[in-house]
């Protein structure tokens, strides 16, 4: 196999580190709905992300859209949205959530691979827990479900 530069290595590297993550994410939460499957979905990024940090950067790297629309990457949006079925969002806030969700995942899991949570006496996992708790919370009372007739599962 050829690689013409340093461009498609990137990519390349990126689109199996989104399917192998796909793939950890599906495992983890098959079967769970609810706070389980938020539980399950988050730990499976994080344990991805300390195990393999490089393809886990990697993930992120920009795609062309043709190549992105062809990745794993709708699959995690898939798996997400799935995910936010057991809160019972309308859209548009079921989008506005999968971003959410995204950038809680990847905002705390790259400050703890970068050591911002080493310097303090409380454990990272206490804060993950917190996090996801709040998260939780959150979609569960966000104000869009009361204008949609919903109530609290």
């Amino acid at each position: 196999m050829h690689i013409e530069n340093a461009r498609e290595l990137k990519v390349r590297v990126a689109l199996l580190a989104l399917e192998e993550l796909a793939d950890r994410v599906a495992g983890a939460v098959a079967g769970r709905a609810g706070k389980d499957a938020l539980v399950a979905c988050a730990g499976a990024y994080r344990a991805y992300a300390a195990e393999h940090p490089g393809r886990y950067a990697a993930a992120r790297f920009e795609l062309d859209p043709e190549t992105a629309a062809a990745s794993a990457g709708p699959r995690h949006a898939e798996m997400t949205r799935a995910i936010l079925r057991g809160y019972d969002l309308p859209e548009p806030d079921q989008t506005d959530a999968v971003r959410f969700l995204g950038s809680v995942f990847h905002g705390y899991v790259s400050l703890e691979l970068a050591g911002a949570f080493g310097h303090t006496a409380r454990a990272a996992d206490t804060s993950w827990a917190w996090a996801l708790d709040t998260v939780d919370f959150a979609l569960r009372n966000h104000p869009s479900r009361a204008a949609a007739g919903r109530t609290r599962p």
